[in-house]
Parts: C-alpha cells; structure tokens; sequence
C-alpha cells in the first residue's frame, strides 16, 4: 500500500505545534488589552512578556522541526503585530487615559496620537522585517525589533503602576517612551539579532553565570529590571552610531608651519 496518507499526516501533526504557539502569542496579546481595559496594569504588563516566550518559541520549533512555511510566518507576522504593536499601545493609552482627565484634551489627544505612532511604527516595522528577509544579514535587526519595543512599553507602564507615578511629569514621560520607542523601530539603526551563535555553541564558564544572576535581579524587582535591561538594549544602537560618529569625526590640526 502507499504510505503517503500516513506520512502527511505527521507532517501535517507537526505544523501544529509552531501554530499553537503563535496562536498563544497572540491569545496574551489580545489579554493584555483585555487586562488594561479593566485597569490591571501589572498583568498586561506581564502578559506583554508572556507573549515574547511564546514569540521566541514558535520560530524555533519551526526551524528545529523544519516546519517552516508561508502561512506560518504570515501567521507569526500577524500575532507580533496584535502582541508588540497593538496591545502596547493600547496599555499605555488606558494607563493614561485613567490619569489625563483632569489636564485637558490637548494632553488626551497627545496620548492616542503618541500610542497610534507607535502602533503605526510597529506596523512598518514588521513589513519592512518580512519584505527584506530574504536578503537581510541576519546577525543584525534595522531598527528596534518589535517585542522589544513592546517589552519597554510595557515594563514602564508596569513600573509606573507598582510605584503609583503620577501626574503630568509621569504622563509625559509614559508617552515619549511609547512615542521614542516608537522611533527607534522605524530607525535605521542597527541591533544584534544574536542568531548567530549557535545553541550549541561553547561558552565560558563565566559568561554563563550572567545568566543566573539576571534571572535573579529580574526576581527581585520585574518591571525596574526589565524596564533596564531593554531600555539599555534600545538605547545601545543609537549610543554605539553616535560613538563611531565622534571618532570618525576630524581632529583640528596644529597651527600651519612656516
């Protein structure tokens, strides 16, 4: 008999897998505007980190199990855009729109105007990823890749409510990190994808206890360590142009000889 049937059918079984973690990609998108609606801010926040576990996970199993395929990056593509471009936004946005009543509507429309860029931004971000995968150098990103735009957004917004900031100083500063965040994924600047080291690959022993130890931080105290550790991974780029920018820059030269 021909076995072909019984061999789609695990290959087909195998798809699964990377689908369904996407598909949770997307379901703690969805529930983290769901949770920012109802005012629990610290679990959007951490629902928004959820979904990069789950993000970080579909690609791989796919790729270990080579059951990539169009649908599931169009798929992936999707869900980054409801988990890292929407749903950040609109965190931020509900975590305002609780706090800027009572300064007016200039500051409301500042508000969804800074959250819709951002979601703009992600947009963009994420079509110019897909349009030049296929010839971009995949040891760097250009521009701040999404989930970690998302996870600076939603580490603030997190960090803000478990420290009750408030007032206008605090509004400003939660929509210029949206808006900044925003910008820096629609850069040109360039960030290491590190897909280049291999699992696999040998470490040493020292390097590998950084590990532990952040896992230990982010323990202590979540929304300020992430809130550091990405926000210095986005500030990293433009620190880094602007250094070789000022090396390359000409010295003066000494007074003119006779």
């Amino acid at each position: 008999m021909n076995p072909e049937p019984a061999s789609t059918t695990t290959r087909r079984g195998i798809y699964v897998l990377p689908n369904l973690l996407t598909t949770g990609c997307l379901f703690f998108g969805f529930y983290a505007i769901i949770a920012a609606i109802d005012g629990n801010f610290a679990r959007a926040g951490i629902a928004v980190f959820v979904a990069m576990v789950f993000d970080g996970l579909d690609g791989r199993v796919a790729r270990l199990m080579g059951t990539e395929t169009h649908f599931g990056k169009e798929y992936d593509s999707l869900a980054d855009m409801v988990a890292f471009g929407l749903a950040p936004a609109l965190v931020c946005y509900q975590w305002g729109m609780a706090r800027i009543v009572e300064y007016g509507a200039a500051w409301g429309r500042f508000g969804w105007i800074a959250a819709f860029f951002y979601a703009a931004a992600a947009a963009m971000r994420l079509a110019r990823f897909n349009a030049r995968a296929a010839t971009a150098d995949k040891r760097y990103f250009e521009g701040l890749p999404s989930p970690s735009a998302a996870a600076i957004v939603a580490a603030f917004v997190w960090l803000a409510h478990e420290y009750a900031i408030e007032g206008l100083p605090g509004l400003v500063l939660a929509f210029s990190v949206t808006a900044s965040a925003g910008a820096l994924m629609v850069s040109r600047f360039s960030y290491r994808s590190f897909k280049d080291r291999a699992a696999g690959e040998q470490v040493r022993y020292s390097r590998f206890l950084v590990v532990p130890v952040v896992f230990a931080l982010i323990a202590l105290n979540p929304p300020l360590v992430l809130f550091g550790l990405f926000g210095s991974f986005a500030l990293s780029a433009p620190l880094v142009w602007l250094w070789r920018r000022l090396r390359r820059r000409p010295r003066p030269q000494d007074g003119g000889h006779g």
